[in-house]
């Protein structure tokens, strides 16, 4: 059984992730535009560059977790990738719901779904953790880093090579990807 200090390492983690995701919002403009930056930054106000900034934090606080002391339950993965999974699927639900509904554009509404997809997939995660049932099923933990590999991987090549769909477009300019002269 986890114990409560499991509850509140998701919570502060979801701190963390929301701090570091509001930093990586300006990293690729404040370095002046430096492209390796941009696998980790957003490269313009697209919703996928906003999904980015979600899931690396989360992802390094998944390392941090999977290199941490301690032995981890046999659904860590699982449960983690779950997590991971939820938090960009909740900011686009959310994003464009609001947007159909309202018909406008709120940054204060942007920035509590930020923070609450977060906090969602952290407590998921959580959830995860503590049920049983899934620590025997095999191949579990193979699916979970298949699926990890998966996001990190679209991540990475879509910030370069970007489809030119809406959910890549910058709603200010109209441009996809990396716009030439930085952010």
């Amino acid at each position: 059984m986890l114990n409560t200090g499991t509850f509140l390492w998701q919570i502060v983690s979801s701190v963390i992730a929301f701090f570091f995701g509001a930093l990586f919002h300006f990293i690729f403009e404040m370095a002046g535009g430096w492209k390796p930056l941009a696998l980790i930054g957003a490269v313009n106000e697209s919703t996928w560059e906003h999904l980015k900034i979600a899931f690396w934090p989360m992802f390094f606080l998944f390392l941090f977790e999977l290199v941490g002391k301690g032995k981890k339950p046999a659904n860590f993965l699982l449960a983690k990738a779950a997590g991971i999974y939820l938090t960009p699927a909740l900011i686009v639900l959310l994003f464009y719901s609001y947007k159909m509904l309202f018909h406008t554009h709120n940054l204060a509404y942007d920035i509590t779904i930020f923070f609450c997809a977060i906090l969602a997939g952290n407590i998921l995660s959580w959830k995860l953790l503590l049920v049983s049932p899934l620590s025997a099923a095999k191949g579990t933990g193979a699916v979970a880093a298949v699926f990890l590999s998966v996001i990190v991987l679209s991540f990475c090549f879509f910030t370069y090579f970007p489809p030119h769909i809406f959910l890549f477009r910058d709603p200010r300019t109209g441009d996809f990807g990396i716009i030439s002269g930085g952010y």
